[in-house]
């Protein structure tokens, strides 16, 4: 596992900060949606729950209401401008429900949830144990978990530029994976599939970049980053160095995603906690010999 954290007070903050330009940068998270929402195929059943975890503006989530318009559909955010933002694609004919909540502590029941989706949120999340942990506790058993997430080579372009201007942490780092399909099985989700595609956005300048980055709230959260201004020498150098990488006249970007399905376990199959140790669940009535007054 990686050992960098991230600062969730500062992911809830730029994400906060984003949710009136959030809609004018995403053109990639749409893309990775659709595709995403292919893998509701493998699902036959019909959902009486679906939670769209780092919902967003609501764009996904509203996508999940028109596929199952008679199921409860949940859009879950850890930051509140988001979810006030996506009022907009709740329409009184299709509504769904707004909550204020983490991933790794959702407020739901256990094994309550039939589908269980998340777009491009799970990369802001580095506790992996506690995360699927939380995905497994709440899906029902054959329950879908479907879900997007960036791996380690998105932006290694910027990353490499600012490499030449200094050896801080100004791009925000994504776990691999190897590790976050580890997790899933440590948390017991059942016969997960992965897949990696690659995504290359290009633009006219470095700062297109930049400017498309802060209007999604995807700028450096990591706790190692220094705090405070970056000086305009090493600014400009990063700007030189990036520079150098036009490939046609357009400055390219690397976006690696990582998309992956899996199902939620039987009743009382075991899952590890936070400590290593393993916790199994079942109903009352299954253990031999019980009584009940």
């Amino acid at each position: 596992m990686s050992d960098f954290e991230l600062d969730r007070a500062q992911v809830r903050r730029h994400f906060g900060r984003a949710a009136t330009t959030y809609e004018n940068h995403d053109v990639l998270q749409r893309e990775v949606q659709q595709a995403l929402l292919e893998r509701l195929a493998f699902y036959t059943q019909i959902p009486q729950q679906v939670v769209d975890v780092g919902a967003g503006t609501g764009r996904g989530t509203a996508l999940l209401k028109q596929q199952y318009p008679k199921a409860e559909v949940i859009a879950v955010d850890l930051a509140l401008p988001m979810l006030r933002a996506a009022k907009k694609h709740s329409s009184w004919l299709k509504p769904f429900i707004r909550v204020c909540a983490e991933a790794t502590t959702l407020p739901f029941a256990d094994r309550s949830v039939d589908v269980l989706h998340s777009n491009l949120c799970f990369q802001w999340i580095d506790d992996l144990p506690a995360l699927f942990g939380e995905c497994a506790r709440v899906l029902r058993p054959g329950g879908l978990l479907l879900f997007s997430s960036f791996g380690p080579d998105t932006l290694k372009e910027l990353r490499a530029a600012w490499a030449e201007a200094d050896q801080q942490p100004h791009v925000s780092r994504f776990l691999d994976m190897h590790d976050v399909g580890d997790a899933m099985l440590a948390a017991g989700l059942r016969d997960p599939v992965l897949d990696v595609h690659r995504y290359t956005l290009t633009y006219s300048a470095p700062r297109k970049l930049l400017e498309e980055l802060q209007g999604l709230g995807a700028t450096n959260a990591d706790q190692a980053r220094v705090r405070g201004l970056t000086g305009k020498h090493r600014y400009r150098r990063m700007l030189e160095a990036y520079e150098t990488m036009r490939v046609d006249g357009r400055i390219p970007a690397t976006w690696e995603v990582v998309s992956a399905h899996a199902w939620g376990p039987p009743e009382g199959q075991s899952r590890r906690d936070a400590d290593g140790g393993d916790i199994a669940s079942f109903p009352i009535e299954r253990l031999r010999g019980s009584r009940r007054s």
